[in-house]
Formats: C-alpha cells, structure tokens, sequence
C-alpha cells in the first residue's frame, strides 16, 4: 500500500468522498454529521492522503491542524471493498507519525456514538486513543464520542 499526499481532484478521491459523506448521513443525523465535503478537506489547515494499491484506492484520511500543538484526525475512510484489510491502520499509523514530526502534543478525533461507529472507536482505542470532552468547536453531542491521545 501507498500513501501519498493527494490534491483531491480524482474521480476515486471524489467518488470515496461522496462514499463517506454518504456514509455518515445514513448513520448520524444532520446536525451530528462533522464529515468534511471536497471543497473543505481542501482548506489550507487540512492534510489529505490517500491510499492505493496499485491504481486502486483503498482509502483516505486527513490531519487537521487545530493548533501547533494540537491536531484532528478528519476523513479517515477505507473503501468498501477493502474492509478489514488494515488500510485504516496503516492510514491511522500514517497521520500519528506526521502529527509526531509536526511537533504536535496531542491528536484528537470526533466520531459515531452509534454501534456503525464501534469497528472506528475500537481501531482508535487499539492505537492508544481515549475519550475526552469536546475539543475545538465541537459541543456536547449525544450522537457523537470525542478522543484523544497525548503525542
């Protein structure tokens, strides 16, 4: 698997996106819905990666600078056909190690309270994360879970 800075200007890239935001709609009521559209992911404060095998993509993710202190895990997303691959490891593995290079203290994350959301809070706990308050702008969201991890 590759990961490579990506411009988000692909049809895949797009299309995984869509996917996602599709995704996160179906699971989350519009107000609890923090997903980011292209134009968004795209702002001069976010990161974006994608994931390939070869001419496929796998998935994505992006690092959103909060602060120079702080980062947030935005986007992270496998492609559904390759589901339990470790793709979302191997991305999360891939923003914690430039959020170290970045000097960054802590990386935070917003997700699903709702049990679609368990496979997403189980990876980020495997990896260290735990919950926390809202960070951020985020507010006190039945329908959403905050955590963190000390860098």
């Amino acid at each position: 698997m590759r990961i490579k800075l990506d411009d988000l200007t692909s049809a895949q890239v797009v299309n995984l996106i869509r996917e996602h935001l599709i995704g996160m709609s179906i699971n989350s009521p519009s107000e609890s819905v923090h997903a980011l559209d292209v134009e968004q992911l795209r702002k001069p404060d976010i990161t974006f990666w994608s994931a390939w095998e070869e001419f496929e993509l796998v998935g994505c993710g992006a690092l959103k600078e909060i602060n120079s202190l702080h980062g947030e895990i935005k986007s992270m997303r496998t492609a559904s056909s390759h589901l339990r691959k470790g793709v979302s490891k191997s991305i999360l593995h891939h923003i914690i190690n430039e959020s170290r290079q970045r000097g960054y203290r802590k990386l935070s994350l917003e997700t699903g309270s709702m049990e679609a959301f368990e496979p997403a809070r189980n990876l980020y706990s495997s990896f260290g994360f735990v919950y926390c308050p809202p960070f951020s702008d985020y507010t006190e969201d039945p329908n959403s879970v905050y955590m963190t991890m000390d860098l």
